[in-house]
C-alpha cells in the first residue's frame, strides 16, 4: 500500500520529484532485484540511498517515472511509501550549499533527509531533499537564486 502526499506545484511550475521508499530484505542482492524490475520497463533509478537494519534495508530511491514504477510495484507486490522531495540545482557545490542550508535555517524549514542525484539533468549537481515544508523551501531557495528541479526535469 503506497502512502502519498498532495502534490505541490504552484512555486515549481511542475510538480514535486517522488521519492519512493523501498523496504527490502537485508541480503545481498536485493537492491539489484528492484533495479532490474524496473529495467524491464525501461525506468531507471537517478537517486539512490540506503539505510539498513539488522534484518531489513530502506532504499530511497526517485526514478526516471515513478507511474510505471507504481504500477510495477502494485503488479509484483514490492512494499513501498511515497513521499515528495525537494529537488535543487547546484552550479558550485562548495559555495552554493552553505546558502541553500542557511536559507531554509531563516525560513525555519526543517530538513529530514537528503542525498545527491545520481545523474546531472543539465549537467551540473543536484541534491534532493526531504524537508517539513516543501512549499516554504521551494519559494525561499527561489527567491535566494536557486534553481529548483521538477519531476519533469529528472524524467528521461
Amino acid at each position: 500500500m503506497a502512502l502519498t502526499n498532495p502534490e505541490i506545484t504552484s512555486k515549481l511550475g511542475g510538480s514535486l520529484v517522488k521519492q519512493f521508499s523501498v523496504f527490502l530484505p537485508n541480503k545481498v542482492g536485493a537492491m539489484l532485484d528492484i533495479v532490474k524490475l524496473l529495467s524491464t520497463r525501461n525506468t531507471h533509478v537517478v537517486a539512490l540511498s540506503i539505510a539498513e537494519q539488522t534484518d531489513s534495508a530502506i532504499a530511497r530511491i526517485v526514478v526516471s517515472d515513478p507511474e510505471t514504477v507504481e504500477n510495477i510495484f502494485h503488479e509484483h507486490d514490492v512494499p513501498y511509501s511515497v513521499c515528495e522531495m525537494v529537488v535543487v540545482e547546484m552550479q558550485e557545490v562548495a559555495t552554493e550549499l552553505a546558502e541553500l542550508l542557511a536559507a531554509l535555517l531563516m525560513a525555519e524549514v526543517n530538513m529530514h533527509f537528503s542525498y545527491p542525484l545520481l545523474t546531472r539533468p543539465h549537467g551540473l549537481a543536484a541534491l534532493a531533499m526531504h524537508v517539513d515544508d516543501a512549499e516554504c523551501a521551494c519559494s525561499v531557495l527561489q527567491g535566494e537564486g536557486f534553481k529548483m528541479l521538477s519531476q519533469a526535469d529528472i524524467s528521461r
